[in-house]
């Protein structure tokens, strides 16, 4: 590293930094628009870089040398904050170079705040709190408390054993459908569909649908139909893993009912957005001083999607108004505490846009219902189409926020952040 050449040096930063944002899920076209910010700040404003779901390409101007570097997987959320905080100093002149390379080449070594019982504490009251949103009943709570830990497994055996990380969806579909239509036939469940669908919420690909749509919007259209497809394979994974466990019970057409339960009041929800909060922040190690910034974005996306609800039957007008609401909010919070990006707040409220689970249970109702099942399948699309075009409009609105936060800096967090040393960001 010590012959490194500046220009090598810079491209090296900018790739990674770039990997770092797309490992956190970001879309590929805000992540080519951050790293051309940062590299204009340093001194190169006629960069050419190129990103995909899993890769960043970049040269410093036309016809020089490129550097590439492949996203290995993805990264947490207090992961994907470092690398916002470190966007936002190289931006600001607050970082210097060889600091930001450090952090960065050592990123995915920062250990997990939690990490003694987090993933699965988290995992659980994921399960609690989307249930009390979907399927707000005692009997569906407490079997999607008792499902969740399946789910758990499934995901920590996924990183050792690459079978089980690509049959994933598949076999938590699966062992969740079994549990739950073998609960139903006991009598001890009225809702299994949505019960279950709780249960392994938290593997469903709505944000990466809807990212993809995002993407396409924006013209970034290989990003985009790749995002899409991949979503949709995993979609039909989930699909066939319910499939298989109807198939092997023999689940009457009842069971299937995409009718929600509603034994419990009105606050059932707004209790389930706490939980789901609680739960994001132990399974992607958010901080204590972030939750309630976190809280606020997912129970502002939830009172707008409910407030659309309410003002109209078609259920795109929730869905639209939640993520606008979610994409203007986040960016208010980054305006209010610049220690807090935007991207950390906003994206997880996916979890309760539910697109994800909305197209599930429309693609398992096709081996019952066909008929009914196509059409829902058309709204589901609708749906989604809905969310991206509330998030487009919603950063849009809050564009001129962004830049006043982006003003301000992030100097509070930078003083903060410990020295850790981290794994490679791609």
């Amino acid at each position: 590293m010590a012959t490194e050449t500046p220009d090598v040096r810079t491209r090296r930063l900018l790739t990674w930094l770039g990997a770092g944002l797309l490992a956190g899920g970001m879309p590929v076209h805000e992540v080519e628009e951050d790293v051309r910010e940062v590299a204009a700040t340093l001194g190169h404003a006629g960069i050419q870089v190129a990103c995909s779901p899993n890769a960043v390409t970049l040269s410093l101007s036309s016809g020089q040398p490129a550097s590439f570097e492949r996203v290995e997987g993805g990264i947490r959320l207090d992961q994907l904050a470092e690398v916002s905080v470190l966007q936002a100093g190289l931006r600001t002149g607050a970082i210097e170079v060889e600091d930001a390379l450090d952090r960065l080449g050592t990123l995915r070594a920062q250990p997990h705040r939690y990490a003694h019982g987090g993933l699965l504490a988290g995992g659980i009251l994921a399960a609690v709190g989307i249930a009390l949103v979907l399927a707000p009943s005692w009997p569906s709570v407490g079997f999607a408390a008792l499902i969740a830990p399946a789910t758990v497994g499934l995901m920590v055996l996924a990183r050792r054993s690459p079978l089980v990380q690509t049959l994933l969806p598949f076999f938590a579909a699966f062992a969740a459908g079994m549990i739950a239509f073998w609960a139903a036939r006991q009598d001890l469940l009225d809702s299994p569909l949505w019960t279950l669908i709780a249960a392994i919420a938290v593997l469903l690909p709505g944000a990466v649908i809807v990212t993809g749509l995002t993407e396409l919007a924006a013209g970034s259209m290989l990003a985009g139909t790749a995002r899409l497809g991949h979503g949709a394979t995993q979609l039909l994974l989930f699909a066939l893993g319910l499939g298989s466990a109807v198939v092997l019970l023999h689940v009457p057409v009842e069971d299937l009912d995409p009718t929600r339960p509603a034994g419990l009041g009105w606050w059932a929800p707004l209790l389930g957005v706490v939980v789901v909060t609680v739960a994001i922040s132990l399974m992607e190690s958010v901080s204590i001083a972030m939750v309630p910034w976190v809280l606020a974005t997912i129970l502002a996306t939830f009172l707008a999607m409910s407030a659309g609800n309410a003002m109209s039957e078609a259920p795109w007008v929730g869905a639209f108004l939640g993520a606008a609401a979610a994409s203007l909010v986040s960016s208010v919070v980054e305006f209010l505490r610049p220690q807090v990006p935007r991207v950390i707040a906003f994206l997880p409220s996916f979890w309760l846009l539910v697109p994800g689970s909305l197209g599930l249970v429309s693609l398992t109702r096709i081996q019952v219902a066909p008929d009914a099942a196509i059409g829902a399948v058309g709204g589901v699309t609708v749906i989604v189409a809905a969310i991206a075009l509330g998030i487009v409009v919603g950063a849009s609105l809050a564009r001129p926020l962004r830049s006043v936060a982006r003003r301000i800096g992030l100097l509070p967090l930078l003083q903060r952040l410990p020295r850790n040393r981290r794994a490679p960001a791609g």
